[in-house]
């Protein structure tokens, strides 16, 4: 796992905007709740075959639990039909004796199969196994109503009874998961499409993005249930496709603008409670997508009291990332973190420059309204970062971008370039039909498989775009997902930055676009 994650920067200083985070306070959401019971119990068994080896399978109908006496060492799992976010209650009975001990259980939360499957303690992985999802709890007076206070994220509950005594045993009677999200789904215009696949990608997409749609847009409610600016720019374009929660994404954008530290930077990612907290870690692209984010939402919402409020941060984030530049107009491997993608080994300053263009022509496009001299710099400025770029970073015997001191070939830094308009739409087309006959590094996760396609769509190659999307997303959908995974390679799909698969999240902001390209572009 790259240290970039792990980044410490405990010399800056916040500076908070009280005013931008009281604006963002009132616009706090009121959560929506529905009330979702299981649909049936289940067993989940080994199959090579499925992905993580872990399949499925009915065992009883739901209507049976209340009648199923569980003593010491029994369990059940309870599969809800359907990805939930929220609160479990479950109505407990004793049977026989009078309860002489406590009940002990252990409640297990699996938004995949393996989740419900493989026990915990194999866990190794670098990130906290705190995000695995298991409750161990004791009830000392039945019957009883257990009401768990922390919010899951699953689809599949599984019930261990730990212990009871010899005299007694329990019935579940009742189960049910308080379901929230700050998303109206009847506001989403129904997509009627041609095409079985796409037409259930954009329903997953909508149903990722929503179980995303909390106080804040989350990255992802199982882990880490932060508000993240890359993830943002994308869940901002896939609820303008659907939901239309304009506020959600004027709030988040408060938020950040909120709370800068001495240098102007806008932190990566937020945490909400207990109060609006700055992580320490900071991405050049992921600041300058707050300009890009905030663009996007004033051309949906011409809103141009919250463009003007936000302007200065906004372009703060290009100012910052300017002076990484050397004497060529160029980013330098040293001194500035990225994220771009998860792709091992990924050199990222073509990426990054490419990011930095397509950010400040966005900005170019609303500067006329808030600043005069930004506009003029922005425009004497752009030229010289596209030269440097066809200059410098160009190879012209391999007719691609390189990058890094190894003048490393990748997707990302194609995609970039392409997106920032370097390249004619011809010569786009022509670069990006290259790639898959090189040994370029290829993307990783959603986010940057999101790029390529959105690359392929703006090059004009409608027929790339959508087989991508039908391999990639459409494998997810094959494979079982009803909400899009953080990470998915269909060569290892058990892929995972964090040492093992069981810490992924699969159920994640930046994979829920599919949605706003099928609708943006009628594909």
């Amino acid at each position: 796992m790259s240290e970039m994650v792990f980044q410490t920067n405990l010399e800056r200083k916040i500076i908070e905007n009280e005013e931008f985070l009281n604006k963002a306070e009132s616009l706090l959401p009121v959560l929506n709740e529905s009330y979702i019971t299981p649909i049936q119990l289940v067993e989940v068994l080994p199959n090579k075959k499925k992905i993580h080896g872990w399949e499925v399978r009915s065992r009883d109908s739901v209507e049976q639990l209340s009648k199923m006496d569980f003593g010491k060492g029994d369990q059940v799992i309870l599969d809800f039909g359907e990805h939930l976010v929220g609160y479990v209650t479950i109505n407990i009975a004793p049977v026989g004796s009078p309860p002489d001990a406590p009940l002990h259980l252990k409640l297990t939360f699996g938004e995949m199969p393996i989740e419900v499957a493989e026990d915990f303690s194999t866990y190794n992985g670098v990130i906290s196994s705190g995000w695995l999802q298991e409750e161990v709890v004791h009830m000392d007076i039945l019957p009883g109503i257990l009401k768990l206070e922390r919010r899951y994220s699953f689809r599949y509950m599984k019930v261990e009874v730990l212990a009871t005594s010899p005299k007694y045993k329990v019935q579940f009677q009742k189960v049910v998961c308080k379901n929230v999200s700050s998303a109206d789904l009847t506001t989403v215009s129904k997509l009627e499409h041609s095409d079985e696949m796409l037409q259930r990608m954009d329903q997953v997409s909508i149903k990722t993005l929503v179980d995303c749609m909390q106080e804040v847009f989350e990255d992802g409610p199982k882990r880490d249930r932060r508000l993240w600016l890359g993830d943002l720019r994308l869940q901002a374009l896939a609820n303008y496709a659907t939901v239309k929660n304009n506020d959600l994404v004027k709030r988040c954008l408060y938020l950040f603008a909120g709370t800068p530290d001495d240098q102007g930077r806008l932190a990566a990612n937020l945490f909400i409670q207990p109060s609006v907290i700055a992580d320490d870690t900071y991405f050049i692209d992921y600041s300058l997508f707050f300009m890009d984010t905030l663009v996007d939402y004033f051309h949906e919402t011409n809103d141009l009291v919250t463009l003007t409020d936000l302007w200065s941060i906004a372009f703060k984030q290009i100012e910052n990332s300017l002076q990484f530049l050397d004497s060529n107009y160029l980013f330098k491997g040293e001194g500035f973190f990225a994220f771009i993608d998860w792709a091992e080994g990924l050199h990222k300053e073509t990426a990054t420059q490419g990011i930095l263009i397509y950010v400040m022509k966005k900005a170019l496009s609303v500067a006329h309204l808030v600043n005069k001299s930004h506009k003029l710099l922005l425009e004497e400025t752009i030229p010289l970062l596209v030269e440097a770029s066809k200059k410098y970073l160009w190879d012209s015997e391999k007719q691609l971008f390189v990058s890094g001191p190894t003048k490393q070939i990748s997707y990302a830094s194609q995609v970039w370039m392409v997106l920032a308009g370097v390249l004619s739409a011809q010569k786009a087309k022509e670069t990006l039909e290259k790639l898959p006959s090189t040994d370029a590094i290829e993307p990783a996760t959603p986010y940057m498989y999101h790029h390529l396609v959105e690359a392929y769509l703006v090059a004009g190659d409608r027929e790339s775009a959508l087989d991508r999307m039908k391999t990639y997303w459409g494998g997810m959908l094959e494979d079982g997902a009803d909400t899009f995974w953080e990470l998915y390679n269909p060569k290892n799909k058990s892929f995972s930055p964090y040492g093992h698969h069981l810490i992924n999240s699969y159920c994640h902001a930046w994979s829920c676009t599919p949605t706003y390209l099928i609708r943006k572009y009628n594909m």
